[in-house]
């Protein structure tokens, strides 16, 4: 007789992207729950800023707990060359991960999954048509998909045999500002092309807090700690308290990386899913997520090996529609940008370059469009040849 399992979705992991997967696949009716190491709330190492993407993911599902609402924003390269440019509507929305997660947590209840915290897994493993996930305490829960959302590191991404090509350090700290200061970063980011290939730094507002941070290729750790203590020190952010001080490596996956291993999908970072340009991964997350859970609740409704079979692979080729164009589009730019990040500066200063800017940020453009524009895949050619 077949092993009837507890569950049939179960997402492991609860950031943008498992509970993302979680609300999807509840919604749609699955029995879902989601398995969490921490306890919520919980401190991310994060930039937080959420363009259009991540604002019309989350659209009418909770309230946006936005810090700050960007609408100018100041350019540097290597620490001089500035100037600022403004946009009548917001670029960009800024959150903590602890408040943004826990808004997306309630509405994953809301929808009727479960949530278990302090609840790391440490494996996975399949048999006969159901994913089990085995628990630190030794207990395991049983699913009929399982939608892996730990991390780049975590046990999801290594079961399903993720590659990554690009693997980048971010340092970042949260700094605890006065009065002053905040009113002269309020609704103003500031970013920083740094000296190391394809690096720079951020300045984020979050009203009684800047998140600082700067990021560049792995390898280069001390460089980059350098980086970090010389932009800060620089803005005249160094004499105020540090309330975190953290880093954490982000992983890009490698073209044709696998998204899915039998009754076992990844999604978000675990999936290596971010643009390599920007590293940004919030978007990607929310968007795979989703996705993933959209296609397991699918699987699971009649549970013929076919049919489950089947809406397994449309995940694949829905992230493969609606990412991988984009992270393309991404790692082109990345690399005219490591070789020429002063030319990129310079067409930013301009009005047209400020526009393309603005419709990014606010998702009104993909990469993937841009590029297509026969200015920018000259510009992309010549950039990348010289």
């Amino acid at each position: 007789m077949r092993e009837r399992p507890e569950w049939d979705v179960a997402v492991v992991g609860a950031g943008p992207a498992g509970l993302a997967a979680a609300s999807a696949a509840a919604a749609a009716g699955a029995r879902t729950v989601v398995l969490e190491r921490a306890q919520h709330p919980r401190y991310k190492t994060c930039g937080g800023g959420l363009i259009g993407a991540s604002l019309a993911a989350v659209a009418g599902q909770i309230a946006l707990p936005a810090r700050d609402r960007i609408r100018s924003a100041t350019f540097t390269l290597r620490g001089g060359r500035e100037f600022t440019r403004e946009h009548g509507e917001p670029l960009l929305a800024m959150v903590t991960r602890e408040e943004f997660d826990a808004a997306l947590l309630r509405r994953a209840k809301e929808q009727g999954a479960a949530v278990r915290q302090r609840a790391p897994v440490r494996a996975l493993d399949q048999a006969a048509g159901l994913a089990r996930a085995r628990l630190a305490d030794g207990s395991a829960v049983t699913a009929r998909v399982v939608i892996g959302a730990d991390g780049s590191s975590g046990v999801s991404a290594r079961h399903v045999g993720v590659t990554f090509a690009q693997v980048d350090l971010g340092l970042e700290l949260e700094i605890a500002v006065p009065g002053p200061v905040r009113r002269q970063w309020s609704g103003r980011v500031l970013l920083d092309w740094g000296r190391i290939p394809a690096s720079y730094a951020w300045v984020f507002p979050k009203g009684d807090r800047l998140t600082v941070g700067v990021i560049a290729a792995r390898g280069q750790g001390e460089a980059t700690r350098h980086y970090l203590r010389e932009f800060t020190a620089r803005l005249g952010l160094a004499q105020f308290e540090v309330v975190r001080d953290s880093g954490h490596l982000t992983r890009c996956r490698a073209a044709g990386s696998g998204l899915r291993k039998g009754r076992v999908l990844v999604a978000g970072d675990a999936a290596g899913l971010l643009d390599p340009w920007t590293r940004e991964g919030i978007s990607f997350a929310l968007r795979s997520g989703a996705l993933a859970g959209e296609f397991a609740a699918k699987a699971v409704v009649s549970d013929r090996p076919g049919e489950a079979e089947s809406a397994l692979d449309e995940y694949v080729a829905a992230v493969g529609r609606a990412l991988v164009p984009d992270m393309r589009a991404g790692g082109l730019l990345l690399a005219a940008f490591a070789r020429h990040a002063g030319a990129f500066h310079a067409g930013l200063a301009t009005p047209k370059g400020w526009r393309v800017f603005v419709k990014m940020c606010r998702s009104e453009i993909s990469f993937a469009a841009l590029i297509a524009r026969p200015s920018a895949r000259m510009a992309l050619s010549l950039l990348t040849r010289a």
